[in-house]
């Protein structure tokens, strides 16, 4: 069954239903095939380097990479972009971030993938909330807004004892929505940290 399935007809039937990032569960359901036959199919594009692997499951077309923050968003979920990719993307902080950072409710993770660093911090579930969805190259993805990054990333550093974040574009930040967030994690201090970097 798994040699009725060319290359074409593959490549053809994912890319038509829009499947970006797929896995042997796509597989199985489009082209009807067993389990082990999913796992041998992928297993053989990937050798002939027709599909590459993304994590452990997850496989994508090289002629058909989707954006750095729909693959973070994918590949480890629940999560959105925060922390320092986001408060990049914002303009709230000056440099440029290449690793690609998101907050999670599960455990911490970084994975390797297509030459890039995603990695995942682990927050209350009570505070994961304050994302949008936006798009690129007609994917959507979740972002933390500026002012949920900024506090996302105050939490962590007070959580490892870190210091703040001090070089950033306070004109980027809604102080009361910022505020509002920082009431969710339940930390008095970083409530205060929070009111007195936004002064």
């Amino acid at each position: 069954m798994v040699k009725l399935v060319n290359q074409t007809v593959f490549a053809t039937k994912i890319k038509g239903k829009k499947l970006y990032i797929f896995n042997a569960n796509d597989i199985r359901s489009l082209f009807g095939v067993s389990a082990f036959a999913a796992s041998a199919l992928l297993h053989r594009y990937k050798k002939q380097g027709f599909i590459l692997k993304l994590k452990k499951g997850f496989y994508v077309f090289p002629d058909a990479l989707p954006p750095d923050v729909y693959v973070a968003n994918k590949i480890y979920t629940p999560s959105y972009i925060s922390l320092e990719f986001a408060l990049s993307y914002h303009g709230v902080i000056p440099e440029t971030v290449y690793e690609i950072t998101s907050v999670t409710t599960k455990t911490t993770r970084r994975f390797e993938a297509l030459g890039k660093v995603f990695s995942y911090r682990k927050i209350k579930r009570v505070a994961y909330t304050g994302y949008e969805i936006q798009k690129q190259k007609g994917l959507s993805f979740n972002i933390a807004s500026a002012e949920k990054a900024f506090v996302d990333i105050n939490y962590l550093r007070l959580m490892n004892g870190q210091k703040p974040i001090s070089r950033f574009n306070k004109d980027k930040i809604n102080p009361a929505r910022a505020e509002k967030y920082a009431s969710l994690f339940g930390n008095k201090k970083l409530k205060g940290i929070i009111k007195t970097t936004l002064q």
